[in-house]
């Protein structure tokens, strides 16, 4: 809507009680991109990861996309026809896209010798699934929208900082190279399927459907918004784990 201020904008643009820079810029980052990370602590990380991907992810945007609010009277080609199937079509991308990330987990895993048995599932992954099923099943369409773009978005932010950094450190430059690490080159791949062209798309394509829904400020949407972006960068920060986790319980 012309005038309407850009909610996602708005929202990378504050400043979260859990700095941004804890979630994207986590130890567990800097050292996947700096090529020290240790081999079992990226096998808990994707352990943790898959039962996201694999169990609350599908689950969440099959709930969002049973409240796309569709109505037999909205006309063929009306705004809002169209503007519900935009959202039918992006969320099925992301469950297309979420089944050939379990796969592609399944094969890293396999390729790099990263074991994802036996590790418990930790206390900041109960926490995200339980958040995610909270949204689902209490918050709105636009909260869910909201709540799938900042997901994405911190991703996507996240990736890109290890991708740039091994850039700079010349940690993955020697990916065909039979000396490369076998984390490494699981790290290489990993950083490569969240910062590619297709998913910077499918974040831009999320932030543009947010944008659209007109949310204004000082509306109730407006706020909650604001309060959904801020949790999912503490969620996120808190599910990149920390060295001692693979020598205890978690």
């Amino acid at each position: 809507m012309e005038g309407t201020p850009s909610l996602t904008k708005h929202l990378t643009s504050l400043s979260t009680p859990i700095p941004y820079a804890s979630a994207i810029k986590h130890s567990f980052l800097i050292a996947a991109g700096s090529g020290t990370l240790d081999h079992n602590l990226l096998a808990l990380w994707l352990s943790q990861d898959r039962i996201y991907a694999a169990h609350a992810y599908p689950k969440f945007i099959g709930s969002l996309i049973s409240n796309i609010p569709f109505n037999s009277k909205d006309p063929l080609f009306s705004n809002q026809e169209l503007f519900n199937q935009r959202i039918f079509k992006i969320l099925l991308f992301s469950l297309q896209n979420v089944d050939r990330e379990v796969g592609f987990f399944r094969e890293t895993a396999q390729k790099w010798g990263l074991n994802l048995e036996g590790w418990p599932e930790r206390k900041a992954t109960r926490n995200y699934t339980a958040e995610m099923s909270r949204i689902s099943n209490n918050g709105s369409m636009v909260d869910g929208l909201v709540f799938i773009w900042a997901m994405e978005k911190v991703y996507l932010d996240a990736w890109t900082a290890v991708r740039d950094l091994a850039t700079s450190s010349s940690a993955f430059n020697v990916c065909s190279d039979s000396t490369i690490t076998p984390t490494n080159a699981a790290l290489f791949s990993l950083s490569e399927n969240w910062s590619c062209p297709e998913f910077v798309k499918f974040v831009e394509d999320l932030a543009d459907v947010v944008d659209s829904l007109g949310i204004r400020p000082g509306l109730a949407d407006w706020n909650r918004s604001e309060e959904i972006w801020a949790r999912v960068v503490e969620l996120e920060a808190d599910f990149w784990p920390n060295e001692e986790e693979t020598r205890r319980d978690i």
